[in-house]
């Protein structure tokens, strides 16, 4: 049954695979690598991530037929959108070869979230390999600033020149998603809402998480999406507007002028547990049903590596998925952050 606090308004024809709180399987995030070329402080900061840290053997990370095999058994199950993640997805070798794998699954919709700093050359083999659009994470256009979060001294100039690519290829309008962090990024965000209106893409704020245990979330460097959108509401004057889907996560608002749109992206102070959709595959191939689960997965691996079937797999998902309850969001209170392990942003993608 449903819980009576949730809500999920159900496509016409009905989900595949319905959790127990209602809520149908249709999104699923693919981690292609642990690693990532940035060291932002809020996924991977360095005091952690340092130079001494082991990431994954290469061993251990999927191959791009087992990526494939599972991305169909969850496509059989109702999956219509797959986006590619990390780490950072665009270290991961010959990623277009696993693009033209997973676009000859039918009906699906194939994105990618990315930090933009390998756009510039891998855009153009991603688009005709079949990716069909990128989100890019930008949190800020300051270059101190930038170079500040990601920890690593990357320009932004590399970033806007990734963006222009992506653009150029074809996989646009693109995304552009920035997590803020009062006292760290937010007296920029205007600026970054100034730069891209009249394009055709789309800022989405997103309200700093506790993912994980690593990143020192504090709820005092949360800022609200409601003061963001009172502020730029005050300079560029919005408006509603409605998701384009069920399960949209960013709340959607229109320039008054027609200079396009923003987005807010409220998992702290409007969490939008009940409209979830999404399970994540990490680099090594565990399941996860929520961006904040506990640190162990459903390991589908170890289930090919041993010689499952693809009828073995798929119940392993279907159990995986029927057994959920995950809305750690809206439970979050000040005591959460010592209720178990969890999992790292970093490890199973944002």
């Amino acid at each position: 049954m449903p819980h009576p606090d949730l809500e999920f308004e159900r496509p016409a024809e009905g989900p595949a695979l319905v959790d127990r709180l209602g809520r149908p399987l249709h999104d699923l995030r693919i981690s292609v690598t642990d690693r990532c070329n940035f060291r932002c402080r809020y996924c991977m900061p360095k005091e952690v991530f340092g130079p001494d840290f082991a990431f994954l053997p290469r061993s251990e990370i999927l191959t791009f037929e087992e990526i494939a095999r599972i991305a169909r058994l969850f496509a059989d199950r109702g999956v219509k959108k797959l986006r590619l993640t990390g780490g950072e997805p665009t270290l991961r070798a010959q990623l277009p070869e696993l693009i033209r794998m997973l676009r000859e699954i039918p009906g699906v919709d194939i994105a990618m979230t990315t930090n933009g700093t390998m756009l510039k050359t891998l855009a153009e083999p991603l688009a005709r390999a079949g990716l069909d659009r990128v989100t890019v994470s930008l949190d800020s256009l300051d270059d101190a600033t930038f170079r500040s979060m990601n920890d690593m001294d990357f320009p932004v100039a590399m970033v806007l020149e990734g963006i222009d690519a992506a653009a150029a290829a074809g996989l646009g309008p693109v995304k552009l998603n920035a997590v803020v962090r009062k006292g760290v990024n937010d007296h920029t965000l205007i600026d970054l809402a100034r730069h891209f209106r009249g394009t055709e893409h789309i800022v989405r704020f997103i309200e700093f998480m506790d993912v994980g245990s690593t990143n020192g979330w504090k709820m005092d460097e949360v800022m609200p999406a409601s003061d963001l959108l009172q502020q730029l509401n005050a300079v560029f004057p919005l408006a509603p507007v409605d998701a384009n889907y069920a399960g949209e996560v960013a709340q959607r608002y229109r320039y008054l002028d027609g200079q396009g749109e923003v987005g807010f992206i409220t998992s702290v102070t409007q969490p939008f547990c009940g409209t979830c959709t999404r399970a994540r595959l990490s680099a090594e191939g565990s399941v996860y049903t929520c961006l904040f689960a506990a640190e162990a997965g459903a390991d589908l691996r170890a289930a090919i590596r041993s010689g499952a079937s693809d009828e073995d797999l798929g119940a392993l998902i279907d159990a995986t998925w029927t057994q959920r309850t995950d809305r750690y969001s809206e439970l979050r209170s000040a005591s959460t952050s010592g209720l178990r392990p969890r999992v790292e942003m970093s490890y199973i993608g944002g």
